[in-house]
């Protein structure tokens, strides 16, 4: 699937994005956030007007719409809703988008592809190691304590949650994710399982690029 393929996923608030970001950057990689695709989708059902629940609405349009990622930018059908995808109200409907097994099955699709056409990549998300790219060269599933995790994900609003709503956003996602029935959040078999708790950022990539060289 390319020269190198490494596999990120997690819950929300575990450091994803950062260590991915920082990971891909060392290592001249391309960095793909497969969670973005989702909340780009999300965005495209509220604009459309639709029930985030409506799977087969939700599929058809997940297959109409062009999603395109690059690094932090996020394009849909041509336009930048990189800020636009990070509401509370696209959160939330993100996390019933992406139960829908039909849009997964789409959203999947382009995912690989990227992977594909990228020669490889840093790909972070919640199914990467277990469905997107189970043959990845290696698979990192990161955790951390959810009070730390909620204070991230507050941090990332700047200021528009506090920590104990996003602490119950959260919640939410966490339960939602390990509950689908289709590609639900889980380790991977075969990933390193990493807390990064109080744990500064450029040790985690270290540990992760020592894992690189031992594979």
């Amino acid at each position: 699937m390319g020269s190198l393929v490494i596999a990120i996923d997690g819950p929300g608030g575990s450091g994803k994005s950062t260590l991915a970001r920082e990971l891909a950057g060392r290592l001249g990689l391309e960095r793909l956030d497969t969670g973005a695709m989702y909340r780009a989708l999300a965005l495209a059902v509220l604009r459309q007007g639709m029930d985030p629940g409506d799977a087969r609405g939700v599929t058809e349009l997940a297959g109409r719409v062009r999603l395109e990622i690059e690094g932090s930018a996020v394009r849909l059908d041509g336009e930048d809703v990189s800020a636009a995808i990070r509401t509370p109200e696209v959160t939330r409907a993100a996390s019933a988008v992406a139960a829908h097994p039909g849009a997964r099955r789409v959203l999947v699709a382009e995912q690989r592809a990227w992977v594909e056409s990228h020669g490889g990549g840093v790909v972070e998300g919640r199914d990467i190691g277990t469905v997107v790219c189970p043959d990845a060269d290696l698979k990192v599933y990161l955790t951390a304590d959810p009070v730390e995790r909620a204070r991230r994900r507050s941090a990332e609003l700047a200021g528009a949650q506090a920590a104990d709503a996003a602490a119950d956003e959260l919640a939410r996602r966490d339960r939602d994710d390990s509950t689908r029935a289709t590609s639900p959040l889980d380790v991977a078999p075969g990933a390193v399982v990493i807390d990064t708790t109080g744990r500064p950022v450029e040790g985690v990539v270290d540990q992760i690029l020592s894992l690189l060289e031992k594979r």
